[in-house]
């Protein structure tokens, strides 16, 4: 069997942060790492269930709509996937950036917060999701383009 792109890269070496993972035709797809892999501070499903309904919801309703194609949760729970297309590096970054700020000020219900809405339902928590978006923006509030690469070895 070929191996998969994310399981060439080294888990031993990447911090939360925005990453290129790979790139297929035109759509892009980026690495949102929250957490640093193989620790065990990983997100409880509450956390990443609400991350993904708010985070998924909000650029969905941005600008940018028409160019996300997926948002979701890593299975490993230390991050999240964003798939787009025709968007520059930059304004990926200035997206996911705003995204979090949003998260952060939102008051309110939960989006798609009912039986109807989702499968699991009752297992959503505004606050859980504003922490983790805290949490996430402290590491990318500053980043830039150049730091898109996955790091390697002395780069921890």
């Amino acid at each position: 069997m070929n191996r998969i792109a994310s399981f060439s890269v080294d888990h031993d070496f990447i911090v939360p942060g925005i990453y290129l993972s790979r790139i297929d035709g035109d759509v892009v797809t980026y690495d949102l790492r929250t957490r640093i892999p193989n620790q065990p501070d990983l997100m409880d499903n509450a956390t990443m269930h609400t991350f993904e309904h708010m985070f998924a919801t909000f650029v969905r309703n941005s600008i940018f709509s028409e160019n996300v194609i997926y948002f979701g949760p890593m299975g490993c729970q230390t991050g999240f996937y964003l798939l787009v297309r025709n968007m520059k590096h930059t304004e990926v970054i200035s997206l996911i950036q705003e995204t979090l700020s949003k998260i952060i000020a939102y008051e309110g219900e939960v989006f798609g917060k009912s039986r109807k809405e989702c499968g699991n339902y009752i297992n959503l928590e505004l606050e859980l999701a504003k922490k983790e978006a805290m949490r996430y923006y402290e590491a990318v509030k500053n980043y830039t383009e150049d730091r898109l690469s996955y790091p390697k070895g002395e780069e921890k």
